[in-house]
Parts: C-alpha cells; sequence; structure tokens
C-alpha cells in the first residue's frame, strides 16, 4: 500500500485566501497546497477593482462600511460577520502592505504620499485600495513569492482534488472527521492520499457553471461539492453574482471590466449613445451590481442587443492610461482604444455568494474542515456581495482560521499515514470522451438559459428537469471510468448546479441576485432567512473507489 501523503494543514486551492491561510499557519505546522493548476491560476489573480477596507478614518468609518455592505445585501447579511470582517479590514490590509503587495500611491492634499483609494458601485466612500486595475494579480503573485520560498510550505501544482477522507466515509465509528483528501495528480495520471489534522478548503466559487463567465476555467464548485458529499450544510447558493460589464468580443474570453471604470464615471449607453442607467436606478452607473446587471439584461433584450457600451474615453487619456492600463492594453489588442471610444460590454457570471455554511473561525459542519474564501458561506455577503469585498473576506477569515487552527493544533491527533488507497481495480479508462463535453457544454447553457440572471418557475423546473438527467449520466460514467481533470469538475459542477436550482426554487421572492417574474418583489417576511440545505446522511457512508 502506498502510504498518504502526511501534513499537519492541508490547503486544497492557492488563491489570495489559501496563500494567505499558508503564510499565517506555516510557522506553527507543516503545510501542503493542492493547486489544481499554477500555484497562480486562480480567481483571485484576475481580481481588477481592489479591496474594500477603512483606511481614511477623517472622511470615512467602520460604520458606513457595514451599513453599505448591509444595504447591498439586501436584509440578508449576518450583521455579525459583516462587523467583524470590517473590523478586521484595516489590520489585513497593514498585512498585505507588510507583505510586500505594491498598492498604488498617490499624493493627498498636503503633499503627503498615501495610498490612492477609489469608490466602487455601492460605497458611500472613497474607500477600495487597489494596484492600478490588477490587484489581484499584484496580491496573489507578491503572495506566492513569499509562499515558493517558505521551507515549511509544499506545493503541489496541477493537482485536483476528488473528495475528502472522513471517518464515515471509511466506516470508522465514533465523532465524524476530516482526515485528508484524495487528489489527481494531472501530470501522472494518478491519484494520491493527502493525510493532515486540518483541511482548508480555499477552492473559490462555480461560475462555471453557467456558460457566460467572467471567471478562469478552475472555478468549478469543487469544494462546495466536496463539502456537501461529505455532510456539510450549504446555504444561499442561489446569489450568484453576474458582473455587468464583461469585454464583448468572441475572443475576449469574457475579460472583465472593473467596478472601478464606473466608480471613475463611466457611463453605461446603449449603441445609439443613449444612456439608461438613471431610468433604473437613481445612482445610475454607481448602483450594486445586480441592479446594473439586470438593467443591461432588459435592454439587451428590449432592444435585441448582442452587448452595450460603457465609455469612459471624456476623462482625459493620462487619467485612464495611469488608472486603467490593463483594460487599455486588453481592449487595445481587440481593436479598441477605451480613451477614444466606448467599451462594448455583457454580463457574465461572477461570484457565488452562497457556499459551505461556516462561522466565524471559517470551520464547517464537519470537525477538521474549514472552508475561507468564496466557496465558504459566513453570512457577509447576504443576498449581494458589495463590490470589493471579496478579497477583504478571502484575508479576514484566513486569519480567523489560522488562528483557530494554531490554537487547536496541539490537541490534535497526528495525521495516519494508512488511509485506504484509491481504488481502480473496477473501472477502466474511458471510451468517448465526447460524453463529457457534451454534458459540460449542455449543463452549462441549460443554467445560462433558465437559472441566469432573470429566472422563473417554469424555467428553473426546465433547468432541475435536464439536470437531474445529466447528473445520472455523469453518476454512471463516474462509476465505470478513471478519474480525468475534466470528469471531476464535470461531476462537481452538476451537483453545484441541483444546489442553486434547490435554493432559487426554494426562495418564492426577488431579492438582491435572485430575481424572478413570479415573484417580483421581496417579501418581508422572508428578510433574514436563509436558503440552507442539509445533504442526505445516506451519503456520507460510501464513496466510489475507496477500499
Amino acid at each position: 500500500m502506498t502510504p498518504a501523503r502526511v501534513c499537519d494543514v492541508l490547503i486544497i486551492g492557492s488563491g489570495v485566501a489559501g496563500l494567505s491561510l499558508a503564510l499565517r499557519l506555516a510557522d506553527h505546522a507543516s503545510i501542503t497546497i493542492l493547486a489544481k493548476a499554477a500555484l497562480s491560476e486562480s480567481a483571485s489573480l484576475y481580481a481588477q477593482g481592489g479591496i474594500a477596507a477603512v483606511l481614511n478614518a477623517r472622511d470615512d468609518s467602520l460604520a458606513a462600511h457595514i451599513e453599505d455592505t448591509l444595504d447591498a445585501g439586501a436584509g440578508l447579511c449576518h450583521r455579525e460577520a459583516v462587523e467583524f470582517t470590517v473590523a478586521h479590514g484595516p489590520e489585513a490590509i497593514r498585512w498585505l502592505i507588510d507583505q510586500g503587495v505594491p498598492f498604488t500611491r498617490e499624493r493627498g492634499e498636503e503633499g503627503v504620499l498615501g495610498y490612492h483609494l477609489t469608490r466602487e458601485g455601492g460605497h458611500s466612500h472613497r474607500r477600495v485600495i487597489h494596484a492600478a486595475d490588477a490587484t489581484g494579480k499584484a496580491t496573489e503573485t507578491t503572495l506566492e513569492q513569499r509562499v515558493r520560498s517558505h521551507p515549511d510550505i509544499e506545493l503541489r501544482e496541477h493537482h485536483i482534488a476528488i473528495d475528502l477522507i472522513t471517518r464515515h466515509k471509511l466506516g470508522l465509528s465514533g465523532e465524524n472527521r476530516c482526515l485528508g483528501a484524495y487528489a489527481l495528480d494531472k501530470s501522472s495520471g494518478r491519484v494520491e492520499m493527502f493525510s493532515a489534522r486540518f483541511v482548508v478548503l480555499a477552492t473559490g466559487g462555480a461560475s462555471k457553471v453557467y456558460l457566460y463567465t467572467s471567471n478562469p476555467d478552475t472555478s468549478t464548485g469543487d469544494g462546495i461539492a466536496m463539502a456537501w458529499r461529505a455532510g456539510c450544510r450549504v446555504a444561499n447558493m442561489e446569489f450568484m453574482q453576474f458582473h455587468p460589464t464583461c469585454l464583448y468580443h468572441p475572443r475576449a474570453k469574457s475579460f472583465l471590466i472593473t467596478e472601478a471604470v464606473r466608480g471613475e464615471g463611466g457611463k453605461l449607453t446603449l449603441p445609439d449613445g443613449t444612456r439608461f442607467m438613471d431610468a433604473h436606478d437613481p445612482r445610475g452607473e454607481l448602483a450594486p451590481r445586480d441592479i446594473v446587471a439586470r438593467a443591461i439584461d432588459y435592454e439587451m433584450k428590449r432592444g435585441g442587443l448582442d452587448y452595450v457600451l460603457l465609455d469612459i474615453s471624456h476623462k482625459p487619456a493620462q487619467f485612464i492610461n495611469e488608472h486603467f492600463p490593463t483594460i487599455r492594453e486588453r481592449c487595445r489588442q481587440f481593436g479598441y482604444d477605451i480613451t477614444r471610444e466606448p467599451i462594448p460590454v455583457v454580463p457574465a457570471a461572477h461570484y457565488t455568494c452562497g457556499g459551505v455554511v461556516t462561522d466565524l473561525s471559517a470551520r464547517t459542519d464537519l470537525p477538521g474542515l474549514y472552508a475561507v474564501g468564496e466557496c465558504a458561506f459566513t453570512g457577509l455577503h447576504g443576498a449581494n456581495r458589495l463590490a470589493s469585498n471579496s478579497l477583504l473576506e478571502c484575508l479576514v477569515f484566513a486569519e480567523a482560521a489560522a488562528l483557530d487552527i494554531a490554537t487547536a493544533l496541539p490537541q490534535s491527533e497526528p495525521a495516519s499515514v494508512s488511509l485506504p488507497a484509491w481504488d481502480e481495480s473496477r473501472v477502466t479508462d474511458a471510451d468517448e470522451q465526447v460524453v463529457v463535453s457534451h454534458n459540460w457544454d449542455e449543463l452549462r447553457r441549460a443554467m445560462w438559459d433558465y437559472v441566469g440572471i432573470v429566472r422563473t418557475t417554469k424555467r428553473m423546473e426546465r433547468a432541475k428537469h435536464r439536470v437531474d438527467m445529466l447528473r445520472e449520466e455523469i453518476r454512471e460514467y463516474y462509476s465505470h471510468f478513471k478519474v480525468t481533470n475534466d470528469l471531476v469538475e464535470l461531476r462537481n459542477l452538476v451537483l453545484v448546479a441541483e444546489l442553486i436550482i434547490r435554493c432559487a426554487m426554494a426562495r418564492t421572492e426577488s431579492r438582491g441576485l435572485h430575481f424572478t417574474r413570479d415573484f417580483p418583489g421581496a417579501d418581508p417576511r422572508l428578510a433574514n432567512q436563509d436558503t440552507v440545505l442539509t445533504p442526505p446522511a445516506a451519503q456520507f457512508s460510501s464513496a466510489r473507489a475507496t477500499a
């Protein structure tokens, strides 16, 4: 039997949440990070806008940030989670500065060099610190360099986790607990065992379940699906945030146009130049993302349009070049000069507000298992995430998890080296990969058409019927053939799709990101009522291909 690879803490995922957690824990424990692709290939890398935190106490306040977050969350934010996150925001930014993240600087009114703060939709003040228009890249690459140079952090790139290992899945008596994970080494095609005292899911969101998304190909809901199969509750999956402005071009691969373009004066127009946002919300272009996305969706469908336009060309070219160099260059590659002409944009799936239920220490329902970042449901975002609160949540809850794990380590049992090996004796190589690719495309198109920005009960029923059929086909395929990266991701995506549909059908109102024509208004009786799903106990005791 091949022994399991052993560590104190196994972190599944390599975005800002996973890397910052690893760095905070590395002096207390041995760390292994599993990255699906290259270490830096995560949604964090693509975050353009910045990180929201109260850094200018003279003009801003924690109370204002809290109220802005609660307002965007449309009555579903957990106040204690909001207060906890906002209160720890300034400290999290100082930690990043200490790590060397090169945030954009400016000279203030008195000539003092400080950090430039921008304003985004839903914020009442300028409080978003950023590194030009590539904050995620600057943060991710800085943390990556520190992680790669740390002697107590082991990196396993191109490894996709398949399933969590738990006591109950192995048929062991006593309290259930997470013991590690099985992961596919994509380079060798072998499934490896990883045993750990504690496991942290930092796998990101599930936007790839939709046909159009601003996220990288790795955003397939892996952590949410694995946690559900291990017995953890999942909540508020109906609240999928669609970013209103992604570059419309057949070769752009849904390149995101940051919220900050509108925050700095960018205007949304129809192709004939007519502005339309004021007709949908008095805040115009600075309305929260869900309102802007629905407005664009409405105008596109009303006019039979393929896109609308985002125009910041009225600003000086020097201003645009200084604040949006990445966007300027990317648009230039596709033939658009944003200093002279508007940008064609469309909405795309962007952020998963729901996820694995956790407490304020990032602990899940399963002892030994934590979840941080986009895969977690902390209660911070409610029915709609406030712009630039995502990286903030990653940092704050990574620190919270690190503190909790460091405290628990001395009393925890050593990780086991004798976990049962992955059993492939009853499976063969796949005979037709077209089954996977076809189901992948059909699933994502069905979710886009039926469970997208605007929903109806009939559309969701159609989606559920199709997803139920696809899930059965994928389950049978998974039972007979060796695992591949595409199969693992498809298995997770179809489960996440089911969870989204179940949550959406259970919410008989329109609130935040969930808008249904059958219940177009918010029901005051459902304020503060999360949609919580509990997995059936029967599935905990069995897992395919474990001895």
